[in-house]
């Protein structure tokens, strides 16, 4: 089980600009900054934050700029995180994957290196590549006197259609994965427009140490593919919710108004009628009270009352400590794992980001990640006694008479290549 820890004073300013973001101009938020302080925020973002316009985009930090959480290194080499950056220049090659795989999405990442580096960033990866024509796609980063495909190629694949990195400095590198199709820019210059006909369905991110420093910073990515699952839900309050099915004989009550599902009263359940076993989930969230309690059941056994996984809402924290959450927090996964840091406030849209994969979930709230677990129990039908990975169905849940929850832009895409 992974922890957040700090004890520095920039990590603690980082945390503290990155909450800013969040809780001030954070979509939806009820007092927008002046012109002039928005369009600071937008043409001057802090290093391994997200801009507004990004977290109303879906965008998440692979990176948070001071821990390697939600990373996994396949091999002994001394990658470190200071001053922001994340690095290495010494060890075994291999990668530093994230412990989440992608499959569609759109990644942005800085990155610096120096003149004999050979480097580069993996793309929907196995955790130990093999070959990189048939297991992964490496773009690479290095010069063209030390590896034939230089910085924007993709190796055993196809080379750039120009080199326009340099050593010593930063550049800034935007990738869109979509089925087969990859497109590079490096600097917003065209670096690589690829197109695989039988394409790789998913996989990690994983950032390589081949030889020579290398460092990385602004580490983001936004998934792509994602469907509305409110579709179809406009106009005036409805109930029940078209597509999901309210339980029967409890409490809450579930209306949805112009896209946005809200929740009230005693205990209850929404229940999805599509599946999901592998899958990205996004969705804004909205406690319309003080430290009230909900969550997003997932992989549920059909037709029985909450009975799935839950990433947990709870946005109440102790003793003024957002590293301290109450009941879990907000993105933990309830009496698994604790979210390492409350992100969101009440009274506040926040996004809220899911991925599960196999055995292992992890979840952003304010495009912060918060949570990252492996369910290593033994298989069992029902997740609240081992591991599920049937695919099953998801709920929103009531809590109690005192809940106020509201829910839009709920979107998700099962992962291909289960």
């Amino acid at each position: 089980m992974n922890r957040y820890r700090s004890g520095r004073a920039l990590a603690a300013l980082r945390l503290l600009l990155i909450g800013f973001v969040i809780t001030q101009q954070a979509v939806g938020a009820d007092a927008p900054a002046e012109p002039s302080q928005a369009a600071a925020a937008q043409t001057q973002p802090t290093h391994n934050s997200l801009t507004p316009d990004e977290l109303a985009e879906g965008w998440i930090l692979l990176f948070d700029g001071e821990t390697m959480f939600g990373w996994q290194a396949n091999s002994k080499a001394d990658w470190q995180v200071a001053d922001g950056v994340l690095s290495v220049s010494d060890g075994e090659p291999g990668l530093l994957n994230t412990t989440s795989p992608f499959a569609d999405f759109r990644l942005k990442f800085d990155f610096r290196r120096e003149e004999k580096t050979n480097s580069g960033v993996f793309l929907r990866t196995a955790a130990e590549p093999k070959d990189p024509k048939t297991d992964c796609y490496e773009l690479n980063i290095a010069a063209a006197d030390v590896s034939p495909f230089p910085t924007g190629s993709f190796v055993g694949r196809q080379k750039a259609s120009e080199t326009v990195d340099a050593a010593g400095r930063w550049s800034a590198v935007d990738v869109t994965a979509s089925g087969g199709h990859f497109v590079v820019t490096i600097d917003g210059r065209a670096a690589l427009d690829y197109t695989d006909a039988k394409p790789l369905p998913r996989g990690r991110i994983g950032l390589q140490f081949n030889g020579g420093k290398i460092e990385f910073r602004d580490i983001k990515l936004k998934p792509l593919g994602l469907e509305d699952l409110l579709a179809g839900n406009t106009g005036p309050p409805s109930e029940p919710v078209a597509g999901w099915k309210v339980f029967p004989g409890k409490n809450s009550t579930f209306t949805i108004t112009d896209g946005t599902l809200n929740v009230k009263g005693g205990n209850g359940q929404l229940e999805s009628g599509p599946k999901f076993g592998d899958f990205v989930l996004q969705t804004e969230v909205f406690s319309n009270g003080e430290h009230l309690n909900s969550g997003i059941f997932f992989r549920c056994i059909p037709g029985e009352f909450m009975n799935g996984y839950e990433c947990q809402i709870q946005n109440g924290f102790k003793d003024g400590d957002r590293t301290k959450p109450i009941d879990c927090g907000t993105g933990g996964f309830y009496r698994r794992q604790e979210a390492r840091r409350v992100m969101a406030d009440d009274f506040k849209w926040f996004p809220l980001t899911l991925v599960v994969a196999g055995n292992h979930m992890a979840a952003w709230v304010g495009g912060y990640p918060v949570s990252d677990w492996t369910d290593t129990r033994a298989g069992h039908e029902n997740p609240r006694k081992g591991l599920r990975l049937e695919p099953g169905t998801l709920a929103i849940q009531g809590h109690d008479a005192t809940t106020d929850l509201s829910f839009r832009r709920l979107r998700a895409a099962e992962m291909p290549g289960r």
